[in-house]
């Protein structure tokens, strides 16, 4: 039988994660400050807490899935210290490396032992249990929660100590980003030429510079629907703003996201912010 498992945060991630760890039948209690998220993993077979502190107390191993670092913060304030004690806490959301070290402090302090999974996919890749999971913590723990870190991804890899894990996500959306706006300025250039857009495809598929997601993406762009979302816009922006932090503390230049930063600022204003992050196309290129 599953060890039971206790999941604080019910958004898009959160919830396909739960319904992964439903179908491998897991024991599962399940926290989300708006209580409406959690009705349909209720229906499927999770207990539902009726605070953060009864989610935390139900097991000893809880996934972290909130939107950012003020809403763990949120969340943890309402469980006394002692809660956690024997219990291992698991962020697999994204955060700066100094905000999951200022976590594993907090954790550390109460007894109890932190580390951070923050993973590379999304809602599909969660319901299949295909993430791609950064690991940092100890060689030990990593190993000890294996089982379900496996059970959740394709692929367990350990960086190396709390933070380090942090910041290969970082690098990673940083990419997210950098890449889908530079594909839908191209996409929306060869438009406005009046060119055919499937030739440009079949020549960018056939070169080094081709990266999959410009297919995942391409539709979307193409038919202007960025509903039902994987990942919003609004989050990349909030992912974004730690990217830009973090690396400006390590002294590099990021003014070229300084640019992005205010083109998804703008799509925010357009109220694109809970719509698919490729509508950034539609920041680019308005109707």
């Amino acid at each position: 039988m599953k060890s039971p498992v206790t999941l604080l945060g019910a958004g898009l991630l959160g919830t396909a994660t739960a319904e992964r760890l439903l179908e491998l039948e897991y024991p599962l209690t399940v926290f989300n400050r708006s209580e409406e998220k959690t009705r349909g993993l209720k229906r499927k077979g999770a207990k539902i807490a009726s605070s953060a502190e009864a989610a935390v107390v139900a097991t000893h191993r809880i996934i972290l899935m909130l939107t950012d670092f003020p809403a763990i913060s949120e969340v943890l304030d309402e469980v006394p210290p002692d809660a956690l004690r024997g219990r291992a806490i698991i962020q697999m959301g994204t955060i700066s490396p100094d905000q999951s070290r200022s976590l594993a402090e907090r954790v550390g302090a109460s007894g109890g032992e932190y580390l951070e999974a923050p993973v590379l996919g999304s809602r599909p890749e969660a319901r299949k249990g295909r993430l791609q999971i950064m690991v940092g913590a100890t060689a030990d723990q990593c190993e000890r929660h294996r089982d379900l870190l496996d059970d959740l991804g394709r692929s367990v890899t350990l960086f190396g100590e709390v933070g380090a894990a942090s910041a290969v996500k970082l690098a990673l959306n940083q990419l997210i980003v950098s890449l889908t706006a530079a594909f839908a300025l191209s996409l929306a250039y060869v438009q406005k030429q009046a060119l055919p857009v499937d030739a440009f495809m079949e020549i960018l598929r056939d070169s080094a510079l081709f990266a999959p997601t410009f297919d995942k993406k391409l539709k979307r762009m193409r038919e202007r629907d960025f509903s039902n979302p994987n990942f919003p816009l609004r989050h990349l922006r909030k992912d974004l703003r730690l990217i830009m932090r973090d690396m400006k503390e390590k002294g590099l230049e990021v003014s070229c996201l300084e640019s992005l930063d205010r083109l998804l600022s703008d799509g925010l204003n357009q109220g694109l912010g809970k719509q698919d992050y490729s509508a950034i196309y539609n920041i680019i290129h308005p109707q």
